[in-house]
C-alpha cells in the first residue's frame, strides 16, 4: 500500500547574522510564511501573516500559526504521514512557539517522518536536503537561495520569491518522500562529490519509531552529534 505523505515547512521571520544559521540565541523568530504539499495535492498550499490581505504580513499572528497546526492534526489524523526534513529540531519547535501549541506540536514532532532526523539515527551524521535531491535526481532547491536569505528577501518585500522558494521545498520534501519510501534507500552526494546511500528496510520510520534504533558507531567522529539535541524541546512543560 502506498503511503500518504503530507510535507511541511516553514521560513522564518527574523534574519539571523553569519552562515552558521545559530537561531536559537534569536527566539522568537517569528514564521513569515509556510507551505505544505500531499500526495493529493496538485500544487502546495501557502501560508502567510494577512492570508486574505493583497500584501503578506511581516510575520504570521498566533493565531494564524495555529490554524497551521489545526490543519496538520487534522491530515495527520486523515491518515497522511506528515513529512519533514529537520521539522523535529527545527520546524516544529518554532511552530510550538509561535502557536502557542505545544501539546499538539510535540505529537506531531514525534509522529511524522523526518527523514533527515531518520538518517541522523542511523548514520550518526545529517544529510543536507539539496544534497540527497541530487543524489536521488530530483530537482533540489534554488540556485544562490537559501533558508538563510528567505527573512531578508521578506523584509524587503520580495515576498512571492520567498513563497516560491518554501514551495519548491515542499515539492523537493514529499518526491524525496515518495521515491525513497519505495525504493526502500536514500542516496545523497557527500561533501567530496561521491554517491552514498543508507537502506530503508522499512521505508521511512517515524521521529518515534527512528529514537528506538540503536546508537551507531561515531566515535571516529571529533564532535558527534547527539539525539538529545534534536528533542530537548519535547520536553518543555
Amino acid at each position: 500500500m502506498i503511503r500518504k505523505f503530507l510535507a511541511f515547512d516553514i521560513e522564518t521571520a527574523t534574519d539571523v547574522p553569519g552562515d552558521d544559521f545559530n537561531w536559537k540565541p534569536f527566539r522568537p523568530l517569528g514564521i513569515s510564511c509556510a507551505a505544505t504539499l500531499s500526495t493529493e495535492d496538485e500544487a502546495p498550499k501557502l501560508w502567510h501573516g494577512g492570508q486574505e490581505s493583497a500584501v503578506p504580513t511581516a510575520k504570521m499572528q498566533r493565531q494564524e500559526a495555529a490554524n497551521l497546526v489545526d490543519y496538520l492534526v487534522t491530515m495527520a489524523g486523515s491518515g497522511f504521514s506528515i513529512v519533514t526534513w529537520n521539522g523535529l529540531a527545527f520546524d516544529f519547535d518554532v511552530l510550538a512557539e509561535e502557536s502557542g501549541r505545544l501539546k499538539n506540536c510535540r505529537q506531531l514532532a514525534l509522529e511524522q517522518v523526518d527523514m533527515m532526523f531518520h538518517i541522523f539515527c542511523v548514520k550518526g551524521f545529517p544529510v543536507g536536503l539539496d544534497s540527497a535531491a541530487r543524489g536521488s535526481g530530483i530537482a533540489g532547491k534554488p540556485a544562490g537561495m537559501s533558508g538563510i536569505k528567505a527573512p531578508q528577501l521578506w523584509l524587503q518585500g520580495r515576498h512571492q520569491e520567498v513563497l516560491d522558494y518554501v514551495a519548491q521545498d515542499v515539492r523537493t520534501t514529499l518526491n524525496l518522500a515518495r521515491l525513497c519510501d519505495q525504493q526502500r534507500s536514500l542516496r545523497w552526494i557527500t561533501r567530496k562529490g561521491s554517491p552514498s546511500a543508507c537502506p530503508l528496510p522499512k521505508g521511512w520510520l517515524t521521529v518515534k519509531d527512528a529514537l528506538r534504533l540503536p546508537e551507531p558507531d561515531t566515535s571516529w567522529m571529533d564532535k558527534p552529534m547527539s539525539r538529545s539535541g534534536f528533542i530537548a524541546w519535547l520536553k518543555q512543560a
